[in-house]
């Protein structure tokens, strides 16, 4: 499993962080466009949904690689962190990994960046949201399985009071690990919002794999700038909730560069900062609302409507909408409920036995039994015996006795006739 992990995030990085050469590696000017470029804060409501919050009061869990520290883009964003692969700092501030090391800095920059001025630099979905940065290690880079490592830091960003938790990575495995059943519960018993990455195809992935598979969890498909389904950046499956952008991303490193990159890895932070600005303007709501406004008011996909659809979920972001429309309440997770999943596959539980709906009947008791009778020798014969054995066959004898005797008598005397005559 650890090593499926690694060798999807490393294909991931490697494969679809850079767009050109020009881009990746240049580094912003003060005045670089790096705003404009930013097509979806326009093209997904983020900018009008700004008009009532930019997510104040919410913090959102970067559990990946590390939020680097010396960004300004980052700078009064992260509020805490922790260090789960074993490798990084106690803060959860230095990267962690080879290729993978920028990855987690990526994603919060996509999630809650603060831009380097009122109008310049990248910005995040939910600029005054908080950060936790929690590090772990993909594949070769920890010694900790890299299951424990993301048990740990659920719960240790649910303890640090997070409202929403963002995991962008992928096991491309359907299944996962028990250690997590008690870890995601943890969150949801907590209010916690969950969003989780589905994957990418260009990585080979030909369907969603855990976390996403995980019951609760706000699954988040990509689209290319049109809108439709990526190709490369986003893969499919039954369990996605929404789809926003996964390709032509910005992405500020460690280092503070600024990258293009595609993947749901940075369509997932997207979902998770407007999570959070949807926590920030009702903060009376729960999670399993805040999930719910996010996926019913959606926006429909042109010739789409099965609901939610393999590839789009149940449609396209659509942050305004998900802070200021009317949405009825509901009361349990649109997206599954894992305590009842555990119930039933893992048989943590049994169900009650059924309890009788009517009162017993009473019955008449039996009999006494005959007492036993005297033992006697076997040799001599009983009253039974006689009756049923020894009288019958004594007259049956007696008879056939009489019979011989008269059928030699009768004989004698038609000879004796014979002889006369």
């Amino acid at each position: 499993m650890t090593r499926r992990v690694g060798r999807f995030l490393r294909a991931t990085v490697v494969g679809v962080l850079v767009v050109t050469a020009a881009t990746a590696g240049a580094v912003a000017p003060p005045t670089d466009p790096a705003r404009q470029a930013e097509y979806w804060l326009d093209d997904y409501g983020i900018r009008t949904a700004w008009q009532t919050t930019r997510g104040a009061g919410t913090t959102i869990a970067v559990i990946d690689t590390g939020i680097g520290r010396g960004p300004a883009e980052f700078e009064g964003a992260v509020s805490a962190g922790a260090d789960f692969s074993g490798s990084g700092s106690a803060d959860g501030r230095t990267p962690v990994g080879g290729d993978d090391r920028d990855h987690g800095s990526w994603v919060a920059s996509l999630a809650a960046s603060r831009g380097t001025g009122p109008d310049a630099g990248m910005i995040g979905v939910a600029p005054e949201a908080k950060l936790l940065s929690l590090s772990i290690g993909f594949g070769g880079a920890s010694d900790i399985p890299f299951a424990t490592q993301v048990a740990d830091a659920m719960t240790w960003a649910v303890d640090q009071g997070a409202d929403v938790i963002n995991l962008s990575f992928t096991t491309n495995l359907l299944e996962w690990d028990p250690s997590w059943d008690t870890a995601f519960q943890y969150a949801y018993d907590h209010d916690v919002v969950v969003v989780v990455a589905a994957g990418n195809r260009g990585t080979g992935t030909d369907r969603v794999g855990a976390p996403a598979t995980i019951p609760g969890v706000l699954t988040v498909g990509g689209v290319d700038r049109g809108g439709v389904a990526s190709q490369e950046a986003s893969t499919q499956g039954i369990t996605i909730g929404i789809s926003a952008p996964s390709e032509g991303l910005l992405g500020v490193s460690a280092d503070g560069r600024i990258v293009v990159w595609d993947g749901t890895s940075g369509a997932a932070p997207i979902v998770a900062g407007v999570a959070a600005l949807v926590r920030s303007a009702h903060p009376g709501l729960d999670a399993n609302n805040v999930i719910n406004r996010i996926i019913r008011t959606a926006r429909a996909v042109p010739g789409v409507s099965a609901k939610p659809d393999p590839l789009y979920g149940y449609g396209l972001l659509d942050a305004a909408a998900a802070v200021t429309a009317a949405v009825p309440a509901v009361s349990e997770n649109p997206m599954g409920d894992l305590a009842e999943w555990v119930r039933i596959y893992r048989r943590a539980e049994q169900a009650p036995a059924p309890q009788p709906t009517t009162s017993p009947i009473a019955l008449p008791e039996l009999p006494a039994a005959d007492p036993p009778s005297e033992a006697g020798s076997p040799l001599l014969p009983s009253m039974n015996t006689l009756l049923y054995g020894t009288v019958p066959l004594v007259g049956a004898t007696m008879a056939a006795i009489l019979v011989a005797l008269g059928v030699t008598a009768a004989v004698r005397r038609i000879r004796s006739a014979r002889a006369s005559r």
